[in-house]
């Protein structure tokens, strides 16, 4: 193992250690000589051993484990928020001389945390920490909802400094002067009586302003009292479970690849789930016929995550099985973002008798509003709307009519326009930076949404390592083995509107990184 040298002088520098190709931070801050130089209060030929710092006492430290004791303690800090992120630690050389241990000691456990991203350097800012995972619950304590909703919302849960997790809109465009003047003018019109329950199906006004807004921008007529409001599309597939189990269906088909939250929402509602495999044209079909599921999620508009369109063949043969008896569960994500595409109508537009279409402003507005619709075949609104009713008693009313307004008014077709510009220029940068960072990496799904796959084709490492190093490096990425059920190479789904086009571009160098170190690790 390599190590930097010492700072000749008595200025405050920061170095770096390195192993293999890993950078770890090194840092040296104030004079020091043995037995005669003072660094802060201790002298490096003192009997001192402790150090003010989380008080630390190297004589509770076992023979010949000193080095991990004190990379223990800092974990230990780190987790627990005794040092939250964006702390800094103190200089390798000022706590050495506390507790009068060599230099060399105190940067290999600086060094171990820099290998599990928990701390970089950060020039002559030092060391800081950079990520502190959740701290693991007492022992008997129920488990925290990110443990228990797997590892989207484990990975959602653990800071960083750049994230490229995909389905995030840009929330910074967020139109809050707008909300609030909406906001005022509904407030200002209701009544005392508005206060009180709501219609569980949802508001009137924004059942109409929905029927309105999937007329103009996704080709769908309905009627208002077709349309149920509901906690965003993962509540919608909620109660579409509850009421499929209640009619004896036990069986969905899924895309695979597909994503994996929505699989985990039919799986929590009691439903067995089966992949159909996607290709360049979207679902197989005959696949699908095959599985012998009596219903089919899927993101016929812009396939997750591979970025493809149901072609008019496949819709054809899909709405032939469907007609003979299946059901469709079309979600419609993200289909207003679109850039170098026609749009693509809706599958509810051409078969409303067997298709149930969820839709949400999470995508557009902000996933914080829980603000969402659904349309079902008329069999099927009466348990619908009761599954609803007790689930929440209906979603909370004045956000119903605030967007209401946003949608009659037409204003959110304005934040549409513009939010579509700044995500294709942030979709630019991505595409650039990944032919830059991420040599042999093939791009999918560029035309439209929120975010790219990138896969490796032929590559040997799996990639969960490639996320985990780049996490490590403050980095995160969906791997796209966690959307998968069948094998297949590995890529990672890389989400692009939520941060700007400088931020991108350093998080894919900052991958292309990881993407180093896993395929040297291979190679050994």
């Amino acid at each position: 193992m390599s190590r930097s040298k010492e700072a000749p002088d008595d200025r405050s520098t920061t170095g770096s250690c390195t192993t293999g190709s890993a950078t770890a931070p090194c840092t040296a801050t104030g004079s020091s000589t043995t037995g005669s130089s003072t660094t802060g209060s201790s002298t490096t030929g003192s009997s001192a051993t402790g150090s003010d710092f989380l008080q630390l006492d190297i004589g509770r430290a076992p023979e010949g484990g000193r080095t991990e004791w004190l990379a223990g303690r800092l974990r230990a800090a780190i987790a627990d928020g005794t040092l939250p992120v964006g702390s800094r630690l103190p200089a390798t050389r000022v706590l050495a001389a506390e507790l009068n241990v060599s230099r060399g000691l105190v940067t290999e456990a600086y060094q171990r945390l820099a290998e599990t991203g928990q701390v970089a350097g950060r020039g002559r800012g030092g060391t800081v920490v950079v990520a502190a995972p959740p701290p693991p619950p007492p022992a008997g304590a129920a488990r925290p909802a990110a443990s228990r909703g797997g590892p989207v919302d484990a990975l959602r849960a653990v800071p960083c400094r750049i994230d490229l997790s995909p389905g995030v809109p840009d929330l910074t465009a967020f139109p809050r002067t707008a909300w609030l003047q909406a906001e005022r003018r509904v407030l200002a019109g209701l009544t005392a009586a508005d206060f009180g329950y709501g219609d569980p199906q949802g508001a009137p006004a924004l059942r109409e302003a929905v029927a309105g807004w999937l007329a103009r921008n996704r080709g769908i007529r309905a009627d208002p009292g077709e349309v149920v409001v509901v906690a965003g599309v993962a509540q919608a597939l909620g109660l579409l479970a509850a009421v499929l189990r209640g009619a004896g269906v036990q069986r969905v088909a899924v895309e695979d690849p597909g994503s994996l939250g929505a699989r985990q929402q039919l799986e929590h509602g009691g439903l067995e789930t089966v992949g159909v495999p996607v290709d360049g044209a979207g679902l197989d079909v005959a696949a699908l016929r095959a599985s012998g599921a009596g219903a089919v999620l899927l993101t016929p508009a812009h396939q997750f995550p591979t970025g493809v369109v149901l072609d008019g063949e496949r819709r054809r043969r899909l709405l032939a099985w469907a007609a003979a008896g299946g059901l469709v569960l079309e979600d419609d994500y993200d289909a207003e973002h679109r850039y170098d595409r026609a749009p693509v109508p809706a599958l509810r537009a051409l078969a409303p008798e067997s298709v149930c279409y969820a839709g949400s402003v999470s995508k557009l507005l902000a996933p914080a509003l829980r603000l969402g619709w659904l349309l079902v075949p008329p069999r099927m609104r009466d348990e619908v709307v009761d599954a609803k009713r007790y689930a929440d008693l209906g979603n909370p009313v004045l956000a119903q009519l605030v967007l209401a307004r946003l949608m009659d008014s037409g204003e959110l077709e304005r934040h549409l326009r513009f939010v579509r510009r700044r995500h294709r220029r942030r979709r630019d940068a991505m595409l650039a930076a990944v032919a830059r960072h991420l040599p042999g990496a093939r791009v999918h799904g560029a035309a439209a949404g929120l975010h790219l796959m990138v896969t490796f084709d032929g590559a040997a490492f799996p990639d969960t390592a490639l996320a985990t190093a780049a996490l490590a490096l403050g980095v995160k990425a969906h791997p796209l083995s966690w959307h998968r059920l069948r094998p297949g190479p590995p890529g990672l789904v890389l989400g692009y509107a939520a941060g700007a086009a400088a931020e991108i571009e350093e998080g894919v160098a900052l991958l292309g990184r990881a993407l180093r170190t896993c395929t040297r690790g291979r190679m050994r």
